[in-house]
């Protein structure tokens, strides 16, 4: 088996792009929906192409949102759109309190009100998630919540709520213009009508054996937002993680690891799909995999990093595949990734742009994330890099 071989499949590889645009072409791929299945239906082909494929589809707390408005007194729409999963709302006006950052101990004097609060530039050392805020603000006795995309000119921010069915408080995104309204008006008017239901989401699995037992997990999430293309995130790492795949299929009867390919679903659900999936895998298969290399909004900027959570065999790993890879050693539970850690095993995130707030992975989550921001350069530039990192994992002493 021969690095060179498969980085040279890959640099000459015309699907890598072609599959790229197809994922994009699908639309935003949000869990449950048509364009969710029809980008899970064509991934299964690429990967039947490669080998046996099969769906282990996991359950997950599903949601589905029918109409989502915020409106000033005077009836005038507020752009916004719903988070993933947000409490149903019929209607209530509610008192506008501007909370800033929204940091834990910010939401003051906010009982009853509907609080804005800054959407932060995710992947950096000190960013606090919306997820954290949404939890404090509704301790503190806030009603509603507006997260606020502090881009002009880019509209709302998508995300998840992290609600599972259960209690929580309206929650939705909005843009930077829209929280000026806002603030103008003092008071908002918030309509979200929505059902919760049981729902499933694919998960596809392809098995390429190596020569021992043990295999390497490459995974990357299938689903995004309804806004944009979910290009960057995350068809970045899926067209990425079937060309990597692709490339070593034929070289992996003399690979000392298997290679175990998973595209995930419901990854924007708080990481519900790849859970539930480990979680009903039998022990024995559990055992067999040595670390998780997850693909993730692989571009958007030329400089990798591997989040490598809190793992101490991962770092030298990396930078012995990668010698110019950042390496961020605490544990970030902002992909897939974290499940596997979650059960002990060594598992690593690599994605672009970490602690770069002016990369355009600023984009994710909004309807700039387009495939436009993608250079094919850069693109296979990645997806080259992951290869060497897989390499490296699939020949590491076990």
């Amino acid at each position: 088996m021969s690095l060179e071989k498969v980085l040279d499949a890959i640099s000459a590889d015309p699907l890598l792009g072609f599959d790229f645009a197809a994922i994009c072409d699908a639309g935003g791929r949000l869990a449950g929906s048509p364009s969710a299945t029809s980008a899970f239906t064509f991934a299964a082909l690429r990967m039947g192409a490669i080998g046996m494929v099969r769906n282990e589809p996991s359950a997950y707390a599903g949601w589905t949102c029918h109409d989502a408005r915020v409106e000033t007194p005077d009836g005038s729409a507020v752009d916004c759109t719903p988070l993933l999963g947000a409490m149903p709302c019929n209607g209530v006006t509610f008192d506008i309190r501007d909370c800033g950052r929204g940091a834990p101990g910010q939401y003051n004097d906010v009982t009853g009100a509907c609080v804005l609060a800054r959407h932060e530039y995710p992947f950096a050392t000190h960013a606090l998630h919306r997820r954290v805020k949404l939890a404090a603000a509704r301790d503190a006795g806030a009603a509603a919540f507006l997260i606020v995309q502090p881009e002009p000119g880019v509209g709302p921010v998508s995300g998840s709520s992290g609600r599972a069915g259960g209690d929580g408080i309206p929650a939705l995104g909005i843009s930077i213009e829209g929280a000026a309204r806002l603030r103008e008006a003092g008071r908002a008017r918030l309509v979200i009508e929505a059902d919760d239901h049981p729902a499933e989401t694919p998960n596809l699995v392809l098995d390429i054996p190596g020569r021992g037992n043990q295999c390497v997990v490459l995974s990357a999430h299938l689903d995004g937002h309804p806004l944009g293309d979910s290009a960057i995130d995350n068809a970045s790492g899926v067209a990425a993680a079937l060309a990597i795949a692709r490339a070593f299929a034929p070289h992996m009867a003399a690979s000392p690891r298997g290679l175990m390919l998973c595209i995930f679903g419901a990854e924007e659900w708080a990481l519900a799909g790849s859970r539930a999936w480990l979680a009903a895998q039998a022990p024995a298969l559990r055992a067999r995999m040595a670390v998780n290399i997850n693909l993730d909004s692989i571009v958007g900027s030329a400089r990798l990093t591997a989040l490598t959570s809190g793992f101490a065999e991962l770092p030298a790993l990396m930078r012995g595949a990668l010698p110019g890879i950042g390496i961020h050693e605490p544990l970030m539970p902002n992909s897939d990734h974290a499940n596997f850690a979650a059960i002990g095993m060594p598992a690593a995130r690599i994605i672009a742009g970490f602690d770069e707030p002016d990369s355009r992975l600023k984009y994710l989550l909004t309807a700039a994330d387009r495939r436009r921001l993608v250079p094919d350069a850069e693109l296979r530039a990645a997806t080259l890099a992951a290869a060497r990192i897989t390499w490296a994992a699939l020949h590491a002493a076990g």
